[in-house]
């Protein structure tokens, strides 16, 4: 019987494949071609937020990568500028993830003291967001999430499907 359910679960359509998030499970889309960043859980879309990304296309690294840390009022390595200083530039939340073979401190997704940098190519690889928008977000969001960054021109649903996050029905 065990091994009946072992062979089930391995080619069960919910089995994790790859690094795709697991069905029903956080997942973040971050669309560069449309700036925004959305949050799908629970088989939909629940929030989808503007944001900032790379000067250039190649600055901001496309694939499906993991959320490895979290900081509330990060420090800014580059210019020595402690969390929560107003010349910070990380803003008041710091979500890392593992682009590029990194442990989640070079690539993340973070707040900003440049609001009007919201909706603009401007970033040197990381995603900004308004302060108030990751604080919302910031506690959702657990380690491990898995977070797709994409030049697309298909819907965030469209994308969701295509990567496992929506069409569960559990």
């Amino acid at each position: 019987m065990l091994k009946l359910l072992s062979m089930l679960l391995f080619i069960s359509p919910i089995w994790p494949l790859g690094s795709n998030p697991l069905q029903g499970d956080p997942f973040i889309i971050i669309n560069k071609r449309t700036n925004e960043l959305s949050i799908v859980n629970e088989n939909r879309v629940q929030t989808t937020i503007s944001v900032g990304t790379g000067k250039t296309e190649e600055m901001t690294p496309e694939g499906v990568f993991t959320i490895t840390v979290k900081a509330i009022n990060p420090y800014y390595r580059k210019k020595n500028i402690q969390g929560g200083h107003p010349k910070n530039p990380l803003g008041t939340r710091w979500i890392g993830f593992d682009a590029k073979g990194t442990d989640g401190r070079t690539y993340g997704i973070h707040g900003t003291n440049n609001p009007a940098s919201i909706g603009e190519y401007v970033s040197q690889g990381c995603i900004r967001m308004q302060n108030e928008s990751i604080q919302t977000i910031f506690d959702s969001i657990p380690l491990g999430t898995k977070v797709l960054v994409i030049n697309s021109n298909k819907s965030t649903e469209q994308l969701g499907k295509e990567f496992g996050a929506i069409g569960w029905k559990g």
